[in-house]
């Protein structure tokens, strides 16, 4: 196994070849057996002899943290677990871009029946279209067919089954993607395996959500377990400090529609001005090294939000030119869950590299990389990504 190298090929045959205990974390996107877009390698999620490797590659200690999608995160968790990993955590990426991919059950019955509905107006919603077919924006009514143009046209029930029926769908609105987090098993205790192998723990103060943290004032409760009991969750009135929030493990993407879900303790958004001068709509993401990254702008605001790691979706500039890559995470979070789990110069291992996201998030926080790509296109635009001069 040669650092920063990317290999082109199965990640099983060629893990295989590799030394034991030579990585220090693992993070990765590998697929998650949903057959996305019909691709033949999203079949089935990785299976237990994958993850094997994984653990006999890593140092004691080492992590793990690996997305999954919501239908078949007990399968990748399962697999991982059977491997021989603990299971410690799992963090959830949440963001408001999601569209969902519902069947119309009045609209089906109609159809079944032979019944042609017919048209009763146009909606304000927008429609997109997706994969040759129209998805309705979130909270737009059942009913609706897209035209040429893009505009919704809302149709009635044409028989009394599709009365009975209307409003009714069949999947929810896909709003996040769960990172299972797992951690080789230690040997001795963590202090003796963190001196001994440089792996155990997570990098806690590196990961910090930047913006100050309120004192707490005598007899607050705000702490990580029990009633008043235990670790506080940040620093206390004696000590106080700029130095950020703990990070939880929930990370959003700063869209309306995840902001306007949390409890509004200040504003929990930005001003205009904000959102114009570098805020989180449609900006790119300002990482601060110091104290664990994120949208500046919008983590110095003192809304509940704030308190959590942002990160936008993948841009286009981020992704880079000619990157078709269906499933491509943005630069900012795959550094940031490096940074977490990865020790300064340690060696990451994406055995599912993709166009080379977690390589280059590796490169920008210091630390070495190696990565497994069974597609050659994909091997040439991350090695394209990493070679670029400015990286995102």
């Amino acid at each position: 196994m040669k650092r920063n190298t990317l290999y082109v090929g199965d990640c099983l045959a060629t893990m295989k070849q590799w030394p034991d205990a030579c990585i220090d974390s693992v993070v990765t996107d590998p697929p998650y057996g949903l057959s996305f877009m019909g691709k033949a390698w999203d079949y089935d999620v990785p299976t237990v002899d994958v993850w094997r490797e994984c653990l006999r590659l890593l140092k004691p200690g080492g992590h793990l943290l690996a997305f999954a999608g919501t239908r078949t995160q007990h399968r990748m968790a399962v697999n991982i677990e059977d491997a021989g990993f603990e299971i410690r955590d799992m963090i959830a990426w949440v963001y408001g871009s999601g569209f969902p991919k519902s069947l119309d059950v009045s609209k089906a019955i109609d159809k079944a029946a032979g019944a042609e509905r017919e048209v009763v107006g146009k909606s304000p919603h927008s429609c997109r279209r997706s994969a040759g077919s129209f998805q309705a924006d979130d909270g737009a009514p059942h009913g609706m067919v897209g035209n040429s143009d893009g505009a919704r046209i809302v149709t009635a029930p044409a028989t009394p089954d599709a009365e009975q029926w209307q409003g009714w769908g069949t999947a929810l609105k896909p709003a996040l993607e769960p990172i299972t987090v797992a951690r080789k098993p230690l040997i001795g205790t963590v202090a003796e395996n963190v001196l001994k192998h440089g792996t155990g723990a997570i990098n806690v103060d590196g990961a910090r959500v930047a913006g100050k943290v309120p004192q707490v004032t005598q007899g607050a409760t705000d702490r990580i377990f029990g009633k008043g009991k235990g670790l506080r969750s940040e620093p206390t009135q004696s000590t106080p400090s700029d130095a950020g929030r703990w990070p939880a493990n929930l990370i959003h993407d700063g869209s309306d529609e995840v902001v306007e879900l949390f409890p509004e303790q200040s504003s929990g958004r930005l001003t205009a001005d904000q959102q114009i001068n570098g805020g989180y709509k449609g900006a790119k993401n300002c990482y601060g090294d110091a104290q664990g990254g994120g949208s500046q702008e919008f983590q110095q605001n003192s809304g509940s939000a704030a308190r959590f790691y942002y990160c936008a979706k993948a841009s286009g500039a981020d992704r880079g030119p000619n990157n078709n890559h269906p499933t491509v995470k943005p630069t900012d979070l795959m550094r940031y869950l490096v940074k977490l789990v990865t020790p300064e110069r340690g060696v990451v291992l994406d055995p599912y590299l993709g166009s080379g996201t977690t390589a280059v998030a590796a490169k920008l926080v210091s630390c070495d990389y190696v990565g497994c790509e069974l597609n050659p296109e994909y091997i040439e635009l991350a090695e394209s990504r990493l070679s670029q001069g400015v990286l995102f």
